[in-house]
Order: structure tokens, then C-alpha cells, then sequence
């Protein structure tokens, strides 16, 4: 927990005004929580605190490098990181989280620990599929089911060359009836 003590912001007693933070990390910042996604990394995360009566602004700038496995290759690979993220903590009576973006604290909270924050949007930094920069700039292979042949549904051509065609194969019952009415 001494790693992540790091990340502890005293706000009781802070003036209603902005702050700034430097925070720097690596290998051990990633193995002391409790999760799976990422082992190795190292980053620079810069905090500006924005206090008021009723809340707390956090922005944040982070810069790194973490090292992920090729979901191809299996060879490790480093990911560069450079996020710029928000959250906003108002003072209420609970602790809620009313959206990825919005948080509720207690007034009585002293202290904020911004590691997990941090985590968080690294994590939602990384690729959805971990490809090694090498493999990257080769053609994706085509998978089959992406191009199954089917019945056209919508085109947005012109459908008239179809209609003139209808036209002139008009049955001549139908002629008939258009001199009756007057339309020739």
C-alpha cells in the first residue's frame, strides 16, 4: 500500500482555488492493485485540482508506456499512453458514483486517493485487440463471415431504369383505361 500512498490528496482544509500535482510511476504501481490487465508500465500523470464550495474538479494528463502481450504473436510490446481525462467529485451526505465522469463524496472526506482514477484511464487507453506494432501495418486478414453474400436490401442508386422498363410492358387492358380517362 506504500505505492499507492503516493496517490493520497489531503483536500480538508484546502482554499477554494487550483492546485497542481506531479505524480510518476512504474512496475510497481500496476502489481500493488488488484487486477490483471497490465504488469509493467511507467508514466507521468500531471493533476490540476480545481476546488470549490460545492465540489472538486480533477483533470488529468498522463504520458507513458505500458507493456502488453501481442494477442497475435504473443510477444511483449510497449503501448504508448498520452490521456487527458476528468472527473468531477461533488460534496454530498454518501459516496455514489452517478456517472463515469461525475462522483459523489462526503463532506466530511479528508483525504482522495487518485491511483484507481489513474488506472482506470490507462486502462481505457489500451487497444482493444493488442496488436505488435510490427503486425500493425500488415492487411488485417479478411474474415468470411464479414463479407457474406446476401439479398440487397437498400441501394441508393436510381430505381428509374427499372420503372421505364415496367412501363413499356404496361398490359393493354391498363391502355385502355388511361384513354378512357383522358391521359395519353
Amino acid at each position: 500500500m506504500k505505492e499507492l500512498s503516493k496517490y493520497n490528496i489531503d483536500i480538508y482544509g484546502l482554499e477554494d482555488k487550483q492546485y497542481a500535482y506531479e505524480m510518476e510511476s512504474g512496475d510497481a504501481f500496476f502489481q500493488e492493485l488488484e487486477q490483471d490487465l497490465i504488469e509493467f508500465g511507467h508514466f507521468k500523470t500531471h493533476v490540476v485540482l480545481n476546488k470549490s464550495a460545492t465540489m472538486i474538479q480533477l483533470n488529468f494528463h498522463t504520458v507513458g508506456s505500458v507493456t502488453l502481450t501481442c494477442d497475435r504473436s504473443l510477444e511483449p510490446f510497449e503501448e504508448p499512453i498520452d490521456q487527458d481525462d476528468r472527473i468531477i467529485l461533488k460534496f454530498g451526505d454518501h459516496n455514489e458514483e452517478l456517472t463515469d465522469e461525475i462522483e459523489i463524496i462526503n463532506r466530511n472526506t479528508n483525504r482522495i486517493n487518485v491511483a484507481r482514477y489513474i488506472f482506470d484511464f490507462i486502462a481505457l487507453a489500451l487497444p482493444v485487440k493488442k496488436i505488435h506494432p510490427d503486425l500493425r501495418d500488415e492487411e488485417e486478414e479478411i474474415d468470411p463471415l464479414d463479407e457474406a453474400d446476401g439479398i440487397l436490401v437498400y441501394s441508393s442508386e436510381d430505381v428509374e431504369t427499372e420503372e421505364t422498363e415496367e412501363d413499356e410492358k404496361i398490359d393493354p387492358r391498363w391502355e385502355a383505361l388511361k384513354k378512357l380517362k383522358g391521359e395519353n
